[in-house]
C-alpha cells in the first residue's frame, strides 16, 4: 500500500510538471514522442513497470511508431486516463519487445593468444590477462539492419561497425568508456576492431556534430568527456595509418568545434577573464532513462523553474561521467556536504574536462602538423596554449601543489580531494619544463591525503555520500589517468607511486575475478578486490573499461620489457 501511495504521489508530481513547465526555451532530450517526451513515456515510467527506468527506454517497438502511439491513446481512453501498474505492464508487453536491435558479434581480428601473453612471466598475471582477452568476443555487438531501416522503432542509434559494449545494463556503446576499451584492443593487437569503433564515432559526429553520452537517442542532448581526438592519436601511434587520419581529420576538428561553441563559458578571476569548459547539458524534463528517479530527486522543490534547473544539472553530471558525485553538489555555503537534489554541475569548472580538452587541442595540432595543415596546426596550438594558461591561473593551487575544480559562482577553488585533480599531469596541461617539480608536488599531495593507504584503488573522492562517484569507490579510468599522469613527469617519487597504484589495482581485479569470476565497473578502494557500490543501480559486470585499464597496467609493469 505504501508503494502504491508513493507511485500515485510521483505520478501527480510528474503530471503537474509536464503540464506547467514552460516549453519554449528548451528542447526535449530527443524528437521521439515515445523514448524522450510525452504522455506515453511519463505514464510508463511513473508506473515503475521496471525497477530500472533504463529498461523501458531500451526496448524496441513491436509495431510501427504511429500504431504504438494510437494504441496508447486507446489504452488511456479505456482506462479513463488512470491505468494501474498492471494495466501499464500489459500495454508495454503488447507494444514493446526486448533484444531485437543488437546481435552478438565476434571481432574478426580477435586472437586467443595475443603477443602480450608471451611477455608475462608471472603465471597468475598471465592467466588474468588471458581471461580479460577472452572477454572481447563476449562483449562484442553489432547493430542489426532493422535499426537503420526503421530508426523510429528503436532508441538505439545505428552505427555501421561492430563494437565492444561496457557490459551489464550498458548494452550500447558509451563515449568515454570506449577510450579505455580502444586502449585494451590496441594492446591485444585488435587494430581493425579499434578502427571500426573510431569509424562509428566519426559517423556519429558527421551526423550529429558531436558524440552523445551513449548510443541511444535519449542521450542526444549531452556528451561525455571528449576523448575522440586522443583515441585517434593513440590509433595513429599504434598503426601509423596516416591515410586514415587524413581522411577523417575534418570530422575530428568538427567535434572539438562543438565543444568550443557549446561548452565553453566565461570565468572571471582577479580582473582577468578566461574561456574554460563546463558541463552544461540542458533539455526539457527528467532524463528518460532515469525518469522516475529524477522526479523523486526534485520533489522537494516547489517551483517548476527550480525543478527544471535540477533536471539540467543532473544531465550535466551525467555528461561528466561522474554521475553522481559531491564534486557537483553544493550546500548553501558552497561546500559539498549536501545531497543529490542540490546538484549544480554547471557552476563547476572541472579540472579533468579542461585538462582533457587541452590534450585534445594539443593532439589535434600535432595531427595537423604531420598532415602539413599549418593553419590548423597553429590554430589548435593557440587554443591549447590559451586553455593551459587558464588552467594554471584558475585551477592550480600553489599552496597545496595540485589543481582543484573551480566554483564559478563563488569564484573560489573546491579544495578537497578528487582523483580527477591530477588530470593535468595526464595530458601535460602545465609547464612541462618543470615536469619533475609538478610530479613531486603531486606525489606529496597524494601522500598528505593518505591515498597510498588504499590498496583497492585510488578512491574517487574522500567523502562517503553513497553516490557511486564518491568514496570508497575506485573507478578504472581514474586509475589510468592518475598512474599515467604521474609516470609522465619522470619524477622518481611520482613514478614509484604510479607503479604502486597500478600494481594495487591489478591485484584488486585479480582477487575480484578469483572470487566472483567477473570484472566489475568499479571497485572498493578499502577492501581490495571487492566491487564498489552506491548510486542509482547495482554494480555491473563486463566490464569494458576495467579490462582496458588492467591490460594497460599489465603491459606497463608486468611484461618484463617495459619500465618498472
Amino acid at each position: 500500500m505504501a508503494e502504491l501511495r508513493l507511485l500515485v504521489f510521483l505520478a501527480i508530481i510528474a503530471f503537474a510538471f509536464t503540464k506547467s513547465v514552460p516549453k519554449k526555451e528548451l528542447p526535449p532530450s530527443c524528437d521521439s514522442k515515445i523514448y524522450c517526451q510525452g504522455d506515453l513515456l511519463n505514464t510508463v515510467q511513473m508506473a515503475r513497470v521496471f525497477p530500472d527506468s533504463k529498461t523501458f527506454v531500451d526496448l524496441s517497438l513491436s509495431h510501427k511508431k504511429d500504431e504504438v502511439l494510437k494504441n496508447f491513446e486507446i489504452f488511456m481512453e479505456n482506462s479513463n486516463q488512470n491505468p494501474n501498474q498492471s494495466d501499464v505492464k500489459k500495454f508495454v508487453g503488447e507494444n514493446f519487445v526486448e533484444g531485437k536491435e543488437l546481435e552478438n558479434w565476434v571481432p574478426h581480428d580477435y586472437n586467443e593468444h595475443p603477443n602480450i601473453l608471451n611477455k608475462i612471466s608471472d603465471a597468475s598475471i598471465k592467466n588474468l590477462t588471458a581471461e580479460i582477452n577472452a572477454r572481447w568476443p563476449k562483449l562484442g555487438r553489432k547493430v542489426v539492419e532493422d535499426v537503420k531501416i526503421n530508426p523510429n522503432e528503436h532508441s538505439l542509434i545505428y552505427v555501421p561497425n561492430g563494437f565492444i559494449i561496457p557490459g551489464g545494463r550498458f548494452k550500447e556503446f558509451y563515449y568515454w568508456d570506449s577510450y579505455w576499451i580502444v586502449r585494451g584492443l590496441l594492446i591485444c593487437e585488435m587494430y581493425e576492431t579499434a578502427k571500426g569503433i573510431l569509424g562509428n564515432f566519426l559517423s556519429i559526429v558527421d551526423k550529429f556534430g558531436f558524440i552523445p553520452n551513449g548510443g541511444r537517442v535519449y542521450y542526444l542532448q549531452r556528451s561525455q568527456p571528449p576523448l575522440l581526438t586522443k583515441m585517434v592519436k593513440d590509433y595513429y601511434d599504434a598503426t601509423k595509418d596516416l591515410t586514415w587520419v587524413s581522411s577523417n581529420i575534418e570530422i575530428v576538428i568538427k567535434e572539438l568545434e562543438w565543444w568550443l561553441n557549446k561548452r565553453f563559458v566565461s570565468v572571471n578571476l582577479e580582473d582577468k577573464s578566461y574561456r574554460m569548459a563546463a558541463y552544461t547539458s540542458a533539455s526539457l524534463g527528467p532524463r528518460p532513462e532515469s525518469y522516475s528517479e529524477d522526479i523523486a530527486t526534485v520533489q522537494i522543490f516547489e517551483s517548476d523553474e527550480k525543478k527544471q534547473y535540477v533536471f539540467n544539472q543532473l544531465k550535466s553530471a551525467a555528461e561528466s561521467g561522474f554521475d553522481f558525485s559531491t564534486r557537483w553538489i553544493f550546500d548553501e555555503n558552497g561546500t559539498h556536504f549536501a545531497n543529490i537534489s542540490f546538484t549544480e554541475t554547471s557552476r563547476v569548472i572541472p579540472v579533468d574536462l579542461n585538462a582533457i580538452l587541452y590534450g585534445a587541442f594539443n593532439d589535434l595540432s600535432y595531427l595537423c602538423s604531420i598532415l602539413s595543415k599549418s593553419d590548423q596546426e597553429k590554430r589548435w596550438k593557440n587554443e591549447a596554449d590559451s586553455l593551459k594558461d587558464a588552467i594554471s591561473n584558475v585551477l592550480w593551487d600553489e599552496n597545496d601543489g595540485i589543481w582543484y575544480d573551480f566554483d564559478n559562482k563563488l569564484k573560489r577553488r573546491r579544495a578537497f580531494f578528487a582523483a580527477s585533480n591530477l588530470a593535468p599531469l595526464w595530458t601535460q596541461a602545465y609547464d612541462t619544463t618543470k615536469s619533475k617539480e609538478y610530479g613531486m608536488k603531486a606525489a606529496g599531495y597524494l601522500v598528505r591525503e593518505k591515498i597510498t593507504s588504499y590498496k583497492g584503488g585510488i578512491p574517487t573522492t574522500l567523502y562517503n555520500s553513497n553516490e557511486q562517484w564518491d568514496f570508497p569507490n575506485a573507478w578504472p579510468p581514474l586509475q589510468s589517468i592518475v598512474v599515467n599522469g604521474l609516470r609522465s613527469t619522470e619524477a622518481q617519487e611520482a613514478m614509484d607511486l604510479a607503479k604502486t597504484f597500478a600494481e594495487n589495482f591489478v591485484e584488486a581485479a585479480r582477487i575480484g575475478f578469483e572470487r566472483e569470476n567477473a570484472f566489475f565497473e568499479k571497485y572498493d578502494a578499502v577492501q581490495q578486490g571487492q566491487y564498489g557500490g552506491g548510486g542509482e543501480y547495482q554494480v555491473q559486470t563486463g566490464f569494458g573499461w576495467t579490462n582496458g585499464v588492467v591490460l594497460e597496467f599489465i603491459d606497463l609493469y608486468f611484461t618484463g620489457n617495459k619500465e618498472t
